[in-house]
């Protein structure tokens, strides 16, 4: 009697096959190299928020506008940029794509709509590097005086200092640049390494600022800063604001993270909360242990004070020096995010020398090209500062306007596209990688979504708003004063001459797609 039996079923498909799977169906093919796991994806966009780069940045900032009780618009900011990204996570779980904000966009609009939301999100990103890397101003000098190449005064309002702000960023850029184009194994290192002494950090100033308290909470409550209270408060949110951006770096990374469907949507989220916890306590044990909150300085050097006046220089400086490798980290974080979004649009052929922009390395499975024209761009942008003190500001504010505009590129077509019943959409599939249901926001998906758009829609306004005495206090700089509105604009301008002059088919087409001469066989 033969004995016949079934096959051994064959092995189930590895991670990797099923994340290849995942894109072609984008229409694309794996270059860029998956090898991020889920704390590597965390780190992405916990190293762009980088909660002690921004917060000792605009912690003057927002102290001296809004006073004390500046404090209370960051639990506003905080809920605020939960609900976008909660939007996010759900679009993370079904397009899993470098380019996360372009490709969204596109994908729940138009090609011309996402093509400008790309665009706008893509120039945003560029400034906010060079808004980081000036960030080195804030906390090398008060480490070791010898940081202070230019001489003179170092707090960046100044001549003096806000030179040597571009001085010390240009050496930065230079470093990121290189991480940028080696490997991103190197890349991702460098990220997990960052954060965690980053965390590390925060902690601890935050703990040992705590038992340096010189105030009573009472104090977070005491009038203070410029103008009318609702002014002061609003001009005071720029600092939640500059600070809880970034998160959708999880998404930018996708192609290069294992199990994206599922890992983007919950580390989009994880990053922003404890990004928004940490911060908040940090602003807070930062307002508690001032020496004081009438002798200008902390409207003038900001944490950086605190921290040496509080702890001792010696302790004070250990710290400081943690800020700036988280400085540096974030840097890195958001170029490698600006690099990925000129990736995706130029691979379905959306920009100038889209060819040359696409084009992977076989060695080291990094976009080499986008990452040297960020930097090249971010560096040109940081000469800024040598011009005027008010470039600093100028450029901080207009590159958290144009993220919330490219924010709002995404929410707004997707809340109606939610309106019309096409949303959560499923051509994607409905299931992650490990066969459970795609993260959604199920019956409070529309709420969420539709606050999403009005809070983004509001801080773009309040961000862009052309006040003198925020953009120009000295007077006689009415271009600092129109700076964000001009630049916003030329953005747009420049956008739409290219479509007009030649650029009209390339965003016609439909993502996942190229020329024949530009092909990808999947």
């Amino acid at each position: 009697m033969t004995v016949t039996t079934d096959p051994a079923p064959p092995p189930p498909p590895s991670a990797d096959d099923t994340d290849d799977g995942t894109l072609a169906t984008f229409g694309y093919r794996q270059e860029l190299r998956r090898q991020m796991g889920r704390y590597a994806s965390f780190a992405a966009g916990f190293s762009f928020i980088s909660v002690l780069t921004t917060v000792f940045q605009f912690f003057a900032f927002g102290y001296s506008f809004g006073g004390p009780p500046f404090l209370w618009t960051w639990p506003a900011v905080f809920a605020g940029q939960l609900l976008v990204a909660a939007c996010f996570a759900e679009l993370a779980a079904r397009y899993p794509i470098s380019g996360a904000i372009y490709q969204w966009s596109t994908r729940l609009s138009s090609p011309v709509f996402g093509w400008f939301t790309g665009w706008i999100m893509v120039i945003g990103q560029v400034v906010v590097v060079a808004a980081a890397a000036l960030a080195l101003q804030v906390v090398l000098p008060p480490v070791w005086s010898g940081f202070q190449l230019a001489g003179g005064d170092p707090a960046p309002t100044t001549a003096t200092g806000a030179a040597n702000a571009a001085l010390l960023a240009l050496v930065l850029l230079v470093l990121t640049t290189v991480v940028n184009v080696l490997d991103n194994r190197v890349m991702s290192a460098v990220n997990r390494i960052g954060v965690t002494a980053e965390i590390i950090g925060a902690v601890l100033i935050i703990v040992l600022l705590f038992t340096h308290v010189e105030h009573g909470a009472g104090v977070t409550l005491r009038t203070g800063g410029q103008g009318g209270t609702v002014t002061a408060l609003l001009v005071g949110s720029f600092t939640a604001a500059y600070v809880l951006i970034g998160f959708d770096s999880a998404g930018e990374m996708s192609e290069e993270t294992r199990n994206p469907r599922r890992t983007a949507p919950r580390t989009i989220l994880s990053a922003l909360a404890a990004a928004g916890i940490l911060g908040g306590l940090l602003l807070l044990a930062g307002l508690l242990a001032a020496p004081s909150l009438s002798d200008g300085r902390l409207a003038t050097e900001g944490l950086s004070y605190v921290l040496t006046s509080s702890l001792g220089d010696g302790v004070g400086k250990v710290l400081l020096a943690d800020v700036a490798v988280a400085v540096a980290v974030a840097t890195l974080a958001i170029q490698t995010a600006g690099s990925r979004m000129l990736f995706s649009m130029a691979r379905d052929g959306m920009l100038p020398f889209s060819a040359r922009l696409a084009k992977v390395s076989p060695r080291t499975g990094m976009p080499f090209v986008p990452a040297l024209v960020v930097g090249v761009l971010a560096a040109a942008l940081t000469l800024l500062n040598l011009a005027s003190p008010e470039a600093f500001l100028a450029i901080g504010t207009t590159c958290i306007a144009m993220l919330y505009l490219a924010y709002a590129g995404v929410t707004a077509p997707m809340l109606v596209r939610r309106l019309r019943g096409q949303w959560p959409a499923t051509d994607g599939g409905d299931r992650d990688e490990l066969g459970r249901p795609l993260f959604s926001l199920g019956r409070w998906g529309l709420p969420v979504n539709t606050l999403a758009v009005v809070y983004g829609l509001f801080m773009t306004v309040n961000l862009s708003w052309p006040r003198p005495g925020v953009y120009d206090p000295a007077g006689g700089h009415w271009y600092f004063q129109w700076f964000t509105v001009l630049f916003v604009g030329a953005t747009v301008a420049a956008g739409a001459v290219y479509i007009r002059l030649g650029g009209a088919a390339s965003a016609a087409r439909k993502p996942g797609r190229r020329e024949p001469a530009e092909a990808v066989r999947i």
